[in-house]
């Protein structure tokens, strides 16, 4: 059985539904918002008889694919109606014919500055007729007083405010053009009969009028058997004209149809995440995707109970259609559970010094360890339970497991994860996958790439102080201090001295410093700018050395300026941290070779 229908549709009984209720948008559909040009673009296109696309329909009536639907913009229905048809594709379209042609109001669109103009449309008939003009010259659009006015308004060029204007002039209005008998048989009036007159609108309604009267659209109708998938699938597939929708968007729609305001609940829940800078980035659709893997978690744990077999339990997931298909009772049963899991994540995160959204590694990583925490609850806080956790956890980054396509894995990491971190099971793929090469190292240069920002957690371990403060830097003293990763080797010094900046440029050159010591730093030599940030800390050389041995570097070689000896000993200091992070070896012998050309187009990010 086919899923849709393909026809043609009279473009004014199309425009008849719209304006009856019959057919409707998914309140999924965004607003309408063409400008003034694309409207009169439109109309000439029409009253030219050319082809402006097909649109598409879906038949309602499946209560599995249930969205709450809102009428066209500018219908006005006394009562309320149940459409049959539903618009995914044409919306702009549809909106733009009905305004001008069917409301017989004026049509509230934009200009070319973005600036909201209110129009009347009209087409004029003399060159209309003109072979030498084009249609699209003809479609003209005037003010709310129906006037074109010159010399800042003080002359007028065009004045239609009454009609007997409009017809001396011999301007149609787009909005007759359902009504074209009446306004000809004023127009002859106001002619008194002219019989050229009577002519020249003959040919005017035999060429343009039913071009617009007699104009066949092609449309797709989407049978109501159709799973709701299929039909967010085809809405996105097809609405290139638009911004693609979220899978939040389209489950607006649906819990919007059991009276659940879901934009609503999501502002509530937004304000809850303010308090915690990590969590600025989390997204909607991130709450929706860890709720699914909840969901289907849960679900599959109760069917194993149920002694059915292993091949027949329904699968962890949480892909774009499982979260289509999450229901509201199950959003609702398990959104402050997710939400307080997002906090934790916060909280946990912090303690490991990854304080503000800006330096979390992978945003998406917070789903699946929300789920995680979400399922483990109290027990995270067991010391060897949050080990494990952070193991993975760093698996993660420096494996670099979740740069995308990552829905696969988060279906694995949740039960996986949690059975080895609650009953000592086989170690998760996460932690099996993950791998780093020593020469990754040297192309982490910024914040665009996740084990950076790995790294840079990192250095801020083991009691790390600021070369002034001494203070150690934890989540007061970030912020207070305006703790930045900066170069210890200043990029000035490096240039002069002919270090390349593949070398100096990248993390092992790199530590996190206050905003005030990085400005004593400036660009000297590390031997002379040791010296002066020793004296503004007011400090011993015993005590001064190991503040410094704090940033993960052996003193001596700064004080040589020796940078290749401080580079390869920082280098090797730092895979130890690594290693001890993901506890895994990683072989120094070996150079795991990176497929392709590694191509330098990031911007410096610090400079100092």
């Amino acid at each position: 059985m086919e899923s849709f229908d393909s026809t043609k549709r009279s473009l004014f009984e199309i425009l008849k539904d719209v304006h009856s209720g019959k057919i409707q948008l998914p309140d999924f559909q965004r607003g309408w918002v063409w400008d003034d040009n694309r409207i009169k673009g439109i109309l000439a296109s029409v009253a030219k008889s050319f082809p402006i696309g097909a649109i598409m329909l879906l038949e309602t009536g499946n209560e599995s694919v249930k969205f709450k639907t809102k009428t066209i913009e500018g219908v006005k229905l006394d009562n309320e109606i149940k459409p049959d048809l539903l618009v995914l594709d044409g919306q702009q379209r549809i909106t733009s014919l009905y305004q001008a042609i069917i409301t017989n109001e004026i049509v509230t669109t934009k200009n070319e500055k973005n600036y909201e103009i209110k129009r009347w449309y009209y087409i004029d008939m003399d060159k209309a007729m003109d072979e030498n003009y084009d249609l699209e010259e003809a479609i003209i659009s005037l003010n709310e007083n129906k006037q074109i006015r010159e010399d800042f308004g003080r002359r007028i060029v065009l004045d239609l405010s009454e009609k007997k204007f409009e017809y001396e002039n011999k301007m149609y209005p787009v909005y007759m053009i359902d009504e074209y008998s009446a306004w000809r048989r004023e127009f002859n009036e106001y002619w008194e009969y002219d019989r050229e007159k009577s002519k020249f609108w003959d040919k005017f309604e035999a060429s343009v009028v039913n071009s617009f009267t007699q104009y066949m659209l092609p449309v797709i109708i989407m049978k109501k058997e159709n799973p709701k998938e299929a039909v967010c699938q085809v809405f996105e597939k097809v609405n290139t004209g638009g911004v693609s929708l979220t899978v939040f968007e389209l489950l607006t729609a649906t819990f919007a149809s059991d009276d659940f305001d879901l934009k609503q609940d999501w502002q509530e829940i937004k304000d809850k995440f303010k308090g915690f800078k990590l969590l600025a980035n989390v997204s909607n659709t991130d709450l929706i995707q860890a709720i699914t893997l909840l969901a289907t978690y849960n679900n599959r744990l109760n069917k194993e109970k149920e002694n059915i077999a292993s091949d027949e339990l329904p699968a962890v997931s949480c892909k774009r259609k499982d979260m289509l298909n999450l229901s509201l009772l199950n959003y609702k049963k398990y959104r402050d559970l997710i939400v307080q899991s997002f906090i934790k994540v916060s909280k946990i995160l912090s303690e490991h010094h990854i304080f503000t959204a800006r330096d979390l590694p992978y945003n998406t990583q917070l789903i699946p360890m929300s789920t995680i925490l979400a399922v483990l609850g109290d027990k995270i806080d067991n010391l060897g339970y949050k080990k494990k956790l952070m193991q993975w956890f760093w698996c993660g980054v420096f494996g670099e497991l979740y740069g995308s396509a990552n829905e696969t894995r988060y279906a694995l990491d949740l039960p996986q994860v949690v059975n080895w971190i609650e009953n000592n099971g086989d170690e998760p793929k996460t932690i099996y996958d993950a791998n780093f090469s020593p020469s990754r190292l040297h192309t982490l240069r910024t914040r665009n790439s996740a084990a950076y920002k790995g790294v840079y957690a990192l250095l801020m371990d083991d009691q790390t102080k600021d070369w002034i403060s001494a203070t150690k830097i934890d989540f007061s003293t970030y912020f207070s201090e305006s703790i930045d990763i900066h170069h210890i080797f200043p990029v000035a010094w490096c240039e002069k001295n002919g270090i390349s900046k593949s070398d100096y440029n990248c993390i092992i050159n790199k530590t996190p410093l206050s905003g005030r010591t990085n400005r004593i730093v400036s660009g000297e030599a590390p031997s002379k700018y040791l010296e002066r940030i020793q004296k503004h800390a007011g400090i011993k050389d015993n005590e001064f050395q190991e503040i410094l041995k704090s940033h993960v570097l052996s003193p001596e070689f700064l004080y040589a300026d020796d940078f290749m000896s401080f580079f390869k000993d920082r280098k090797e200091r730092i895979l130890q941290k690594i290693e001890g992070a993901m506890n895994k070896n990683i072989p120094r012998g070996e150079v795991e070779v990176e497929e392709g050309v590694f191509i330098d187009t990031e911007p410096d990010e610090e400079i100092a």
